[in-house]
């Protein structure tokens, strides 16, 4: 019995050191290929179209949330209209309403949406909803995800509300999904938790691009943006800004001094890979 059981055991070949480099070398440089493939760019929908629910993570010091949820909005547009360009069968001109739903602890911190701030072919289109509660926005939200009179939607909710958990995030994302509308949910001075957002965000405003007649003047808002999980794309950080009508992002510079490991350990991000075709946890 003993020596039936060895007999396969002693017929197979351990592979030698050289085979196994080699062969380790091969799968890093297709897991770096994957991941360089995977890489999120301004402008780019993917193979499997446009993340159509996302969230961004903001505070309310800066009102870089909205800010950023919007230039979003307008590059999924410019993308998609670019897309339809290359089908002269396809109608080019989108004249669809946008959805703006706040509860009212985010219209406390941060204010309603300023029409004449917005981009000048989305000021007519904009249908501003104000609720009391959370469960009010979410239920709005969902409604007009379902509405395919509308280009996207974005909303805001303050904190951590108990009503959106991990159901009420996966209904945005069927939904979202099944209709064609696009959500961009703002969460105002909120953790992560829990979420099926197919894109998730951290953002905070850094130094404005300068201005051509005064120095000292604020110009163009800029964001640094960080990718912290997303379902198709590695995660990362970029300094993002929407200067000249269209999205721009660039890697931010480390310093000069700091080696690889400390590199590692000050952007674990950068060492994480894309989750595809699951729910997405963030904690």
């Amino acid at each position: 019995m003993s020596s039936a059981r060895s007999t396969p055991l002693q017929s197979l070949s351990v592979p030698s050191r050289p085979m196994v480099g080699s062969a380790l070398r091969s799968a890093n440089a297709s897991i770096l290929k994957r991941r360089r493939e995977g890489q999120w760019a301004p402008g780019q929908i993917g193979h499997a179209g446009p993340s159509m629910h996302s969230e961004i993570f903001a505070g309310t010091h800066d009102a870089s949330g909205a800010g950023f949820a919007l230039a979003l909005a307008c590059d999924m547009l410019d993308a998609m209209k670019a897309t339809q360009a290359e089908d002269p069968l396809a109608e080019v001109e989108d004249n669809r309403q946008i959805l703006w739903v706040q509860d009212a602890a985010a219209i406390r911190r941060t204010g309603r949406p300023y029409r004449k701030g917005l981009p000048a072919e989305l000021r007519d289109r904009l249908i501003h909803v104000a609720t009391k509660s959370s469960e009010e926005a979410l239920f709005a939200l969902e409604e007009g995800l379902r509405c395919h009179d509308l280009a996207f939607v974005i909303g805001e909710v303050s904190g951590n509300p108990r009503s959106l958990d991990f159901t009420a995030s996966r209904r945005l994302s069927l939904t979202a999904e099944k209709h064609g509308v696009p959500l961009w949910l703002v969460r105002l001075d909120a953790e992560p938790e829990l979420s099926s957002a197919r894109m998730r965000w951290r953002v905070s405003a850094t130094q404005s691009l300068p201005t051509s007649w005064n120095a000292s003047a604020p110009g163009k808002p800029v964001w640094h943006a960080e990718l912290f999980r997303a379902r198709g794309h590695i995660p990362g950080e970029w300094t993002i800004d929407h200067a000249n009508g269209c999205l721009s992002a660039k890697r931010p510079t480390l310093p000069a001094a700091a080696n690889t490991a400390e590199c590692s350990a000050a952007h674990p991000g950068n060492l994480a890979r894309p989750t595809v075709g699951r729910s997405l946890a963030a904690l």
